[in-house]
């Protein structure tokens, strides 16, 4: 007999309200009742739903009824003013992201925080926000892109090479990545990270396994990348100083990212009930289920994030024949269990750059500006953090309006760097002056190298990200 599968469009159906407990049910129902027709199932789900509280006392069923039986909760009160934390290059951090900011400081939850100079308002927490909070993790602190980050790869290969060939660098940037939403790769990979055996015990990961898997490689849409360049690197541990070729990218987890991002937060409140201005803001408790599910989930995404970058890098490397020398990569949407103070805290980075005491790291530019390689100074003040990148000083729909495409191709042909897809929301005028940013942040990070782009692939027809 076949064993059970049912859908979410089934329990939509029958007049499940789209949340959490679509996933619940299915979960519960396939593992417990999997020799159940479909019909059968579904009449039992229809009950439950009609009457949660006659399942209260039910093993298995019950778990289904409790998601079902809203409870009536009180909201809960911020603190009077923001806690003080630091702001770094002030001068040009719009107002929005300083509101957005003295709203995050307000959370009874919250412990410190800091904002970095790439600092522009997005959902929630600010991008280039910083928040350390007990006990909790806020799904929309780490932001929609779960594991968006940096990976730079320094090779064996003459710099010059680049130059020489740059046909070939092209032609392999082409066929070696695919980008956009919903964007697969051309086969299916192996990878360990595919074999998490989250995906078989959280129901919502078991049902995104094959979107994972069809996605592992590729790159999604706005500001990521993977281009060829220059690096240049002064005290790099392993690396000789001098002139190399890298390969740097920059994306996250893909859709498998976006949809635990999006069950998370709306199941952080609906357990979570906050005042309207802060709502993107709700937490959940790291000693619930699921706060557990939900960290466990994150991580996840932050593993299949890096074994996407990794996939890339070994294949465009093997392409052009080279040999990898040093790797430089990290996070900048993501939590982390750190100690400040003396006290064990959940450090949100939502488009920040991890920057404690002798981290490498990589904060990008633009098309046409240096990233720079850095290694972290330990800041108390910063969270030891830093910015993810130049940060946008204009919207998408304002850049689209206010650069043309001869433009950029004649700022394009000034830096020699070529550029394949893109659009007018990522032209570099749209972004803060790297250099500024990085002199607002000396006391964060040493420079310990730089990367100039030359060959860049990014997606036709960006789209909107936040990270």
């Amino acid at each position: 007999m076949a064993k059970l599968k049912l859908t979410g469009k089934e329990l939509r159906k029958i007049g499940y309200p789209e949340g959490p407990v679509i996933s619940v049910a299915i979960t519960v129902m396939e593992q417990h009742y999997k020799h159940h027709s479909s019909a059968d199932a579904l009449a039992l789900l229809s009950n439950i739903l009609q009457d949660p509280a006659a399942f209260s006392s039910d093993e298995q069923l019950s778990k289904i009824a409790e998601k079902l039986i809203v409870p009536v909760s009180e909201e809960i009160a911020l603190l009077p003013a923001p806690m003080h934390y630091a702001v770094y290059g002030s001068e040009f951090i719009e107002d929005g992201a300083i509101r957005q900011m003295d709203y995050a400081m307000r959370l009874p939850v919250t412990a410190a925080g800091a904002l970095m100079p790439d600092a522009h308002q997005g959902y929630g927490l600010p991008i280039g926000g910083v928040l350390a909070v007990r006990g909790a993790v806020i799904p929309y602190g780490v932001g929609v892109d779960i594991g968006c980050r940096m990976c730079l790869s320094i090779l064996d290969i003459p710099s010059a090479e680049l130059e020489k060939k740059a046909a070939v660098f092209k032609r392999e940037l082409i066929d070696g990545t695919v980008f956009g939403a919903g964007g697969a790769w051309k086969t299916m990979l192996e990878d360990e990270v595919l074999e998490d055996p989250a995906f078989s015990e959280i129901g919502l990961l078991r049902h995104l396994h094959a979107k994972a898997v069809a996605q592992l490689s590729t790159s999604g849409s706005g500001n990521h990348f993977v281009e060829w360049g220059l690096v240049d690197v002064t005290d790099l541990p392993g690396v000789s100083p001098g002139r190399y070729l890298g390969l740097l990218s920059h994306s996250g987890s893909r859709g498998l990212g976006a949809q635990i991002a999006g069950y998370y937060t709306k199941l952080a409140q609906e357990i979570c009930s906050l005042p309207r201005e802060v709502q993107h803001l709700a937490w959940l408790d790291l000693s619930s289920e699921e706060g557990q599910e939900y960290w466990t989930a994150m991580n996840l995404a932050g593993d299949y994030a890096s074994a996407c970058h990794h996939q890339i890098h070994k294949r465009l490397i093997k392409a052009v024949g080279g040999s990898l020398l040093a790797r430089v990569e990290n996070h900048h949407n993501f939590a982390w269990k750190e100690i400040h103070n003396g006290e064990e805290l959940i450090v949100h980075r939502k488009g920040a750059t991890p920057a404690g005491s002798g981290v490498l790291g990589v904060i990008p530019g633009s098309m046409t500006a240096p990233g720079f390689i850095v290694r972290g100074r330990g800041e108390p003040g910063s969270l030891d953090s830093a910015s993810h990148g130049a940060g946008r000083q204009m919207s998408r729909s304002k850049a689209t309006q206010s650069f043309t495409a001869s433009g950029l191709a004649k700022l394009l042909s000034e830096h020699k760097v070529k550029l394949i897809g893109g659009g007018l929301d990522e032209a570099p005028g749209a972004y803060k002056d790297i250099n500024a940013v990085m002199n607002a942040q000396d006391s964060l990070v040493d420079v310990v190298g730089k990367f100039y782009p030359k060959i860049v692939r990014m997606a036709d027809g960006s789209g909107p990200r936040e990270d």
